[in-house]
């Protein structure tokens, strides 16, 4: 039975950055792996009115480099920067190494996946109707460029006492391209019935792994590379056959010559 396959690991090194960046050995790597694990747990927390989108770590020997994508720095950064040094300041108590901070402004929030399904998920909390939030984000993310969107909400929708899904798609997302550049989110909404699960894929057009992968520049797909065939690539290897031979009426002799 087929299963899906997480968009964003699907496409790692190809047309996806890794979110941790350094080398490590042994036991070191799992102590690193399991502090940026924790940092950004508790980051995203600490930071979630900013709209963070993704917490990037850069390592070397005496630093590391914390990277904050959202879509309000001005939150973070504060007045005359002070929340950003004392933001610094924490990250470095807590790992016992020197810290760079460095924010990232998130351009168009309404094409980011994770700040998508954060707004749906914010609404559903304030019991605003589930279609009438997803088609609301579904509409805004078309108007920004988006060429592909697909909302699904699982759970107690609406309070009712059976769980159920329901999804919106709008363009194409095509999951299977690795050159497509398909943007993955995933929250939950703590409503007063339950838990909600929102997911969200976006499609914002194709990349080819080179320099022009995080450019935001879209790629011409050469020909023939969409499904459609190209008649004019090569010949055929026979010509066709002629029907009128194959016919149950036909005159040729069948099973061999005829004896006398």
């Amino acid at each position: 039975m087929g299963q899906k396959t997480h968009p964003i690991g699907f496409r790692l090194g190809f047309s996806k950055p890794w979110e941790s960046r350094w080398f490590a050995r042994g036991r070191e790597y799992r102590k690193q792996l399991h502090e940026d694990i924790i940092m950004r747990v508790k980051l995203k927390q600490k930071l979630f009115a900013a709209g963070v989108s993704s917490i990037e770590f850069e390592r070397l020997p005496n630093l590391v480099t914390v990277i904050v994508r959202c879509s309000r720095p001005g939150i973070i950064i504060g007045r005359k920067g002070s929340e950003v040094n004392k933001l610094r300041d924490d990250i470095a108590a807590e790992l016992g190494k020197p810290v760079k901070v460095l924010i990232d402004e998130v351009r168009d929030p309404e094409i980011n996946a994770l700040l998508v399904a954060e707004n749906v998920a914010s609404q559903l909390e304030k019991r605003i109707g589930f279609r009438r939030a997803m088609k609301k984000v579904l509409e805004s993310a078309l108007r920004r460029g988006a060429e592909g969107i697909k909302i699904i909400c699982s759970g107690r929708l609406g309070g009712a006492e059976m769980s159920r899904t329901e999804r919106y798609i709008a363009g194409r997302v095509p999951l299977h391209t690795l050159r497509a550049d398909i943007d993955y989110g995933f929250t939950e909404a703590a409503t007063t019935a339950g838990k909600i699960g929102v997911k969200v894929w976006i499609f914002r057009g194709e990349r080819l792994p080179d320099s022009d992968t995080l450019s935001g520049e879209p790629v011409n797909a050469p020909s023939g590379m969409h499904g459609e065939r190209d008649d004019a690539r090569r010949p055929r290897r026979r010509p066709p056959r002629d029907n009128k031979d194959d016919a149950r009426g036909s005159d040729r002799p069948r099973g061999g010559a005829k004896k006398e």
